[in-house]
């Protein structure tokens, strides 16, 4: 009887341990994926690139339009958008939710181009360049395949290999299957910038080091 109740005492704690076990994996890959805590980052100075500054003012505010777009994209995150996808007869969302498109809509609108607007005019003046049966002005700048198409029509296209790190600036745009963000000027050790976006719900943080590990990278783009 001693025997039997040792028996299920070991198999109780080897239970135990295993769902610890478990558990820890469960929150270590959370950490990983979530990445709540920020790292030291670095600048483009840490890798002797020039910080690119745009001969462009479009709203003439007195900040060069790259310096205005990564601004905005900052100062949008920093009202730590919840992640909801839904129709705005606004156009932009103006109830704290959002999704990766708004993002790009907010940075550029900060620096004086009205993304819903433009990409509107576009559309009607160019149908067969967008893959839309019905315009909606309100809905289609906030899908990620028809800023692609206006940002290859319309702004300047880079690289998309991220070892050229000189060529990938705070403030450029980025386009992946399915997803946008903004470039920040905030670097990992490799040199590779971060990406503002938002791409989940429960977003820790905004600003993340995914570039690198992304295989998926359609369009880096740049407004002037």
């Amino acid at each position: 009887m001693q025997l039997v109740r040792k028996m299920r005492r070991r198999k109780t704690i080897v239970t135990i341990l295993i769902m610890l076990g478990c558990l820890i994996s469960l929150i270590a890959a959370a950490l990983s994926y979530l990445k709540p805590f920020k790292s030291k980052g670095y600048s483009g100075e840490d890798f002797g690139i020039e910080r690119y500054i745009s001969g462009v003012d479009h709203d003439d505010d007195g900040i060069d339009d790259q310096t205005d777009i990564l601004a905005s994209a900052k100062e949008y995150v920093s009202t730590r958008p919840q992640y909801k996808s839904a129709y705005y007869a606004s156009g932009y969302p103006d109830d704290g939710y959002g999704v990766c498109t708004d993002v790009v809509a907010f940075a550029l609108k900060g620096a004086g181009y009205d993304l819903m607007y433009l990409l509107n005019e576009d559309v009607l003046a160019h149908r067969d360049e967008y893959r839309i049966s019905t315009p909606d002005k309100n809905i289609d700048f906030r899908r990620v395949s028809n800023l692609k198409r206006y940002f290859e029509r319309h702004a300047i296209s880079l690289t998309v290999d991220v070892t050229e790190i000189g060529e990938w600036q705070g403030g450029d745009i980025v386009v992946f299957d399915g997803h946008i963000g903004i470039v920040s000027d905030k670097r990992n050790k490799h040199g590779v910038p971060y990406v503002i976006h938002h791409a989940r719900p429960f977003q820790v943080n905004y600003e993340e080091d995914i570039l690198e590990m992304r295989k998926d990278i359609l369009g880096h783009f740049r407004i002037s």
